[in-house]
């Protein structure tokens, strides 16, 4: 895992053509915005989560996401275990996000 700034984020984003953002948050939260192109997968879901997770494709970058931070470092976390390329936690989380938002009209 690596632990990228909002700017960083961004700038990474930009620039990588196996770029996947994943949202680990509740529904409820998705619900209030989400940055355009993200996946959500629940990291409260457990064993769910891991199995969805499992689908994905291994090779990709993650660019992971929470409200926070704190349960998109544990996805990091487990996505690494799994076996994933390479994950970008988003420091701050969605809640210090100034970059364009989705679906909280």
């Amino acid at each position: 895992m690596i632990e990228l700034s909002q700017e960083e984020w961004r700038e990474k984003l930009e620039k990588d053509k196996d770029s996947f953002i994943l949202d680990v948050r509740t529904e409820e939260e998705v619900d209030e915005g989400y940055i355009p192109g993200s996946k959500n997968i629940d990291i409260y879901k457990g064993q769910g989560f891991v199995d969805e997770v499992e689908k994905l494709d291994k090779d990709k970058n993650y660019y992971i996401y929470c409200r926070s931070g704190k349960r998109s470092a544990q996805a990091c976390n487990i996505l690494d275990q799994m076996g994933y390329a390479k994950t970008y936690n988003l420091a701050g989380g969605f809640m210090n996000w100034n970059g364009d938002v989705e679906g909280d009209e």
